[in-house]
């Protein structure tokens, strides 16, 4: 998920029109942005940041990778489910992240009641 939200994320910067991610301007026509832009500025910096840098907190063994793992989850969760409410469509795509930003959270949470230092 941290470089599928990052890289999604730069090519939509690099690409506010959509085009090379085949995204359509019209999907964004009940939602308060005009190209992609800020979302994938948002996409790209709080998503993927987020989620990169709780797999560096594993890389590192951090005692609190678990807590950015659940973090991650959540983001993924919320971004997900504020996508679809906002462009009125819901994709196989969404139900598989939707997915796996709970499953994220759900054995993140368990892991670290197992493994708590």
């Amino acid at each position: 998920m941290a470089v599928v939200s990052t890289l999604s994320g730069l090519l939509m910067i690099s690409d506010p029109d959509g085009r090379i991610l085949n995204l359509s301007l019209q999907q964004l026509e009940h939602t308060p942005f005009k190209s992609y832009l800020v979302p994938g500025i948002l996409l790209s910096s709080l998503v993927g940041g987020i989620n990169i840098f709780a797999v560096y907190s594993h890389i590192i063994c951090s005692t609190s990778r678990y807590s950015w793992s659940i973090a991650g989850g959540i983001v993924i969760t919320v971004w997900i489910i504020l996508q679809m409410i906002l462009i009125q469509s819901i994709e196989w795509l969404h139900f598989i992240y939707l997915c796996t930003g709970v499953i994220i959270v759900l054995m993140a949470y368990q892991l670290k009641g197992k493994w708590a230092v």
